[in-house]
């Protein structure tokens, strides 16, 4: 090799001390931007359970790397900033998977998007590897500081590259650039390679089961806020003689003997319960409870507190009378279920046997509007209007808006003034 080809071949490859003064000059720059993005990120996103945020500067040894693969020609190393996607980088860790899609369409409304680029998701099942939501976004004008340090202007390609991720997705991506990626190491071993396909694959399916868990969940809560207004409302109708108009329309016939496990049956039970079947609720409800193993006091003193309130929607007081104790028994910091019983003492008139319960509920939790209006409504029937007239005040402080505690209030109003 000649002297001439030498300088000819070294004069292809680009100055690392010119990049590096360079893209140095950028970083504050970059690194103001990028904080200015998460800020944004930070206050406008809303996910039901707070992601967390993770930003970077792309390090220069990295960022020389992949400049070399571009292989740039001397006017564009001399130009200036020479432009990646990742330079800066924030990295949005989300709970649960279904929560990747809430924020990637947040942010297509915060930012103009360049690009969305869903990361391993061209790969097979045999292989390793795992998905990640990749999103390049324009630099907002707000986001650029000014005024711009002397001889620096910004790109008109400069982006900012959002990933978005679980926190599985994001565990296995730690892992995997140290163990693969920084040591640009791949397994040619077979037993190796199967280790890390099998430990992607347990990632996922528990990423699946998560994302189940919490479908599960949002649906039995629905279910169970659905009966819990219905069991209010009838509450209310025969203890302030309020006429809500209720619709129960029949969703569809549970088999009373469906099989499954206790969540699948509670589900079962409460979609019943609110459909207005009230047979079928009361027969899986039992069927819980005299199940083999028997269930733990926690499970049952929930079973016997929802079988409670469906026996009170069949105004079969005893019976609910006779769960919510039962309850209780099995969970003594159950204050719904002392609630419920006081709420039907006070449907029997039993208004001392009501203030009974409402106030060992409010011993267990104090920060109950609702015991608070209720247990005013019986010593108002009891004639203890100064008790009554506390009760009040703290459901009103608690935030209580209730048709029936302003009709209270000025009730007793008249009752203090009719006494001066």
């Amino acid at each position: 090799m000649t002297d001439s080809t030498i300088v000819q071949f070294s004069s292809k490859i680009p100055a690392r001390k010119l990049i590096k003064k360079n893209y140095e000059a950028y970083i504050p720059v970059l690194e103001s931007i990028m904080q200015n993005i998460k800020a944004i990120l930070t206050e406008k996103l809303s996910l039901s359970s707070q992601p967390t945020y993770k930003a970077r500067i792309k390090s220069f040894n990295s960022y020389y790397k992949k400049v070399l693969r571009q292989r740039p020609d001397e006017a564009a190393v001399s130009s200036g900033l020479i432009c990646l996607t990742d330079m800066m980088g924030i990295r949005i860790i989300c709970t649960f998977l279904e929560d990747i899609e809430i924020v990637l369409d947040q942010i297509k409304g915060l930012f103009e998007v360049k690009e969305v680029e869903v990361k391993g998701a061209d790969q097979s099942f045999k292989e390793f590897g795992y998905e990640s939501v990749h999103v390049l976004v324009s630099i907002p004008k707000e986001c650029v500081p000014s005024p711009l340090p002397e001889g620096l202007s910004l790109p008109e390609e400069l982006v900012c590259e959002i990933q978005i991720r679980t926190i599985l997705q994001d565990a296995w991506a730690e892992v995997e650039h140290e163990l693969i990626y920084k040591t640009e190491f791949t397994p040619f071993d077979m037993p190796l390679r199967r280790k890390l396909a099998s430990m992607n694959a347990s990632l996922s399916l528990a990423d699946i089961i998560f994302q189940e868990i919490r479908d599960y969940q949002k649906n039995l809560q629905s279910e169970m806020s659905m009966r819990r207004r219905s069991f209010y409302e009838k509450a209310d109708d025969l203890t302030v003689d309020m006429q809500i108009a209720k619709k129960n329309e029949i969703i569809e016939r549970i088999n009373p003997y469906v099989q499954g496990t206790i969540d699948e049956l509670l589900l079962q039970a409460i979609k019943a319960h609110n459909a207005g079947d009230l047979d079928t609720a009361i027969l899986i409800y039992t069927k819980i409870i005299d199940s083999k193993p028997k269930p733990n006091n926690i499970v049952l003193s929930v079973i016997h507190k929802h079988r409670g309130m469906a026996y009170f929607s069949k105004n079969d007081y005893e019976n609910a009378l006779s769960d919510f104790r039962t309850s209780f028994e099995y969970d003594n910091k159950s204050f719904r279920s002392v609630y419920y019983e006081g709420i039907v003492y006070s449907i029997q008139k039993q208004y001392e046997a009501a203030v009974e319960c409402f106030t060992r509920s409010l011993d267990i939790n104090e920060y109950q509007s609702h015991t608070f209006y209720r247990r005013a409504l019986a010593y108002y029937e009891l004639k203890q209007y100064e008790n009554a007239m506390n009760d009040v005040i703290s459901a009103q402080k608690l935030g209580l808006e209730e048709p029936g505690l302003e009709s209270l209030h000025s009730k007793l109003l008249e009752k203090f003034d009719m006494k001066m």
